[in-house]
C-alpha cells in the first residue's frame, strides 16, 4: 500500500502562501483549519495535504501550479520590483507567496505579448526550457522592412548565427503572411531570439506576439487573464 507523503502543517501552510511558518500558530487560531474533519491547532502536526481544509476549502493546489497567462505589453517577467510592473501582479496574491516560488517558463520581454506559462514546479520549468526537448513556440512578428522569401531557407537551414554567439540557431520555420508580417516557429529560447534573428538579416521587429507554446494556444483568453492547466498537460 502506498501512503501519501506527510508534511508538517506549518510547512504546508507556508509553502502554499497562507502564512509564514513562524505565524502558523496565529493563523490556526484565526482560521478554521481541519484535518479529516477535525480542527487542527498544532502547527507541527504531520498531515496529508489532500485531507486539509482551510476555511472550509481544500488546501490550495498542494501538488503544484501550472497556469497559462495572456501577457500584456508593458509588463516584465521578473520578481525584481526595480525592473518595473510585473506579470506576477496579475495572479492571486497567495500564489505570489508560495514556496517554491511561482516563476515563468522562459521569459517574454516587456515589448512582447502573448502566451506564457507560470509554475512552481522547477522540474517542469527545466523540461520545457531545455533545447533537447524541442518544445515549439510560435510567434507572430511585424517588421520594419520587407520580408523576402529567401528568409524561409535562411531561417530553416540551421546556419543562422546571432550577434555575439558562436553556435548557430536551430532550424526554424518561417511563414510569410504579408510583406511585413510573418509567423516564426522556434524550438529554442535564447535571449530575445526572435528579435535578434530578424536583426541578423537586417530587419527590425515592430510588434511581437507569442501565439502558441507546445500544444497550447491562447484561444479566447483575454489579455491579462490567466487559466489553470492540468499538471499533466505536457505528459
Amino acid at each position: 500500500m502506498v501512503h501519501a507523503m506527510l508534511r508538517r502543517l506549518d510547512q504546508l501552510l507556508a509553502n502554499l502562501g497562507y502564512c509564514s511558518r513562524r505565524s502558523a500558530r496565529d493563523f490556526l487560531k484565526a482560521h478554521t483549519v481541519t484535518v479529516t474533519g477535525t480542527r487542527a491547532s498544532d502547527p507541527t502536526r504531520k498531515v496529508e495535504p489532500a485531507k486539509v481544509r482551510i476555511d472550509d476549502e481544500p488546501a490550495d493546489r498542494p501538488d503544484g501550479l501550472l497556469v497559462m497567462l495572456h501577457k500584456p505589453l508593458g509588463l516584465v517577467c521578473s520578481h525584481d520590483a526595480h525592473e518595473g510592473p510585473s506579470i506576477y501582479s496579475l495572479i492571486p496574491a497567495r500564489w505570489r507567496e508560495r514556496n517554491p516560488q511561482v516563476t515563468s517558463v522562459g521569459r517574454l520581454d516587456k515589448e512582447t505579448s502573448g502566451l506564457i506559462l507560470l509554475t512552481d514546479l522547477s522540474p517542469l520549468v527545466h523540461r520545457l526550457t531545455s533545447p533537447k526537448h524541442h518544445v515549439a513556440k510560435l510567434y507572430r512578428a511585424t517588421v520594419e522592412g520587407v520580408l523576402s522569401p529567401d528568409l524561409i531557407d535562411t531561417f530553416a537551414n540551421g546556419t543562422l548565427r546571432l550577434e555575439g554567439e558562436d553556435s548557430p540557431c536551430a532550424p526554424a520555420t518561417l511563414e510569410i503572411v504579408s510583406p511585413h508580417e510573418a509567423l516564426l516557429e522556434l524550438t529554442e529560447g535564447r535571449y530575445r531570439q526572435v528579435r535578434r534573428m530578424f536583426a541578423s538579416v537586417g530587419l527590425s521587429v515592430v510588434t511581437l506576439h507569442r501565439e502558441r507554446f507546445g500544444p497550447l494556444s491562447l484561444g479566447d483568453l483575454a489579455v491579462g487573464a490567466w487559466r489553470e492547466l492540468p499538471l499533466n498537460t505536457f505528459g
